[in-house]
């Protein structure tokens, strides 16, 4: 791989970044992340996140309080409602997974906390205890997914809005009285959230597709067949190999992805070996699209919801479909 130039206004920036995948992925070295970043190198490193959508330190030996330090140059974080974190450090996560604690649906393409009325610009993950074999993260950039649609596909895209939820969390409280009812004070604190299906990124400003089988529930205003053909069309964009970075874990790397533009997936093969990895979160912004008003009348209509259980439709708001009431000149008045 060749060590590839970055353009900088300041001159005084040493570090080094390499690419290392087609469409997203770069390495970046000769920087000692437990003590803070020049404002030159941080400059260098949030352009290059942006541009390669997911980026990679390797041989960096952090405490936790380090670790945290470092995170906090590129953003706030975030305490993740459900996850299991550190009482004296609750904006760290602990993800200690091994054949006795398997993890929760890490193998299903996603981004993160999309239940979230504004959900995380960037996840920051680092290896504490790697397997001896798998345990590998893949990425992909929806980016890349969108640039590779058909013209007609990516303005049909573009008009459309999905409803977000915190489903794949809501197994966590099944099974007994208490958990019913905490389940219920989370859904109060965590309403369902419209986000645009192509959301555009608010630095690069390129469009991107921005639903997952993980969070999704239906677009607004589809019947459910037809939501569900487009999400599952939508769903599988990810899985396309030339859109992929795979992440091979080492001690003491660290990686940061654009949780706005990239999914990821991380396989449950190494298991019953364990595998520990910590994650900080950085708080986004509310996503926002590029929808074009769509030509034509509109009626409302009332329909079924999407889950089975949902009979009554209610959770769906303003539902819609085309017209039937011709206008004086389709009747050739």
């Amino acid at each position: 791989m060749v060590t590839m130039a970055v353009k900088q206004k300041r001159k005084d920036s040493k570090i080094i970044v390499r690419k290392v995948g087609a469409r997203l992925g770069a390495e970046i070295s000769n920087v000692d992340l437990s003590k803070p970043i020049s404002s030159a190198d941080l400059l260098t490193i949030q352009r290059v996140f942006v541009k390669h959508e997911v980026i990679i330190f390797r041989d960096q030996e952090l405490t936790q309080e380090e670790y945290i330090a470092f995170g906090k140059q590129f953003g706030e974080l975030t305490v993740h409602p459900f996850a299991t974190s550190m009482p004296e450090h609750p904006e760290l996560i602990v993800l200690d997974n091994d054949g006795n604690n398997p993890p929760l649906s890490t193998d299903q393409w996603h981004s993160d906390e999309m239940f979230r009325d504004e959900p995380p610009a960037a996840t920051i993950i680092r290896s504490t205890i790697i397997p001896p074999v798998g345990g590998d993260t893949l990425l992909a950039s929806m980016t890349a997914a969108f640039d590779g649609l058909n013209p007609a596909l990516k303005d049909f895209y573009s008009n459309l809005e999905a409803v977000n939820d915190f489903k794949v969390f809501r197994a966590l409280y099944e099974g007994t009285y208490e958990g019913r009812k905490k389940l219920v004070e989370m859904e109060e604190y965590f309403p369902n959230v419209s986000h645009p299906v192509v959301r555009v990124h608010p630095i690069s400003k390129r469009r991107l597709i921005y639903v997952s089988p993980q969070a999704t529930k239906h677009v607004r205003g589809m019947r459910d067949f037809e939501s569900e053909k487009i999400l599952n069309m939508l769903y599988q964009l990810p899985e396309v190999p030339e859109y992929q970075y795979r992440v091979r874990w080492e001690p003491n790397m660290i990686i940061i992805w654009d949780n706005r533009s990239t999914q990821h997936y991380a396989p449950r093969d190494y298991l019953p070996h364990r595998r520990v990895m910590e994650r900080l979160t950085v708080k986004g912004d509310k996503p926002f699209g590029s929808r074009k008003r769509m030509k034509g009348s509109m009626i409302e209509m009332n329909i079924r919801g999407t889950d089975k259980a949902e009979k009554t439709g209610q959770h769906r708001q303003n539902l819609v479909r085309p017209s039937t009431k011709m206008s004086r000149k389709e009747q050739g008045v």
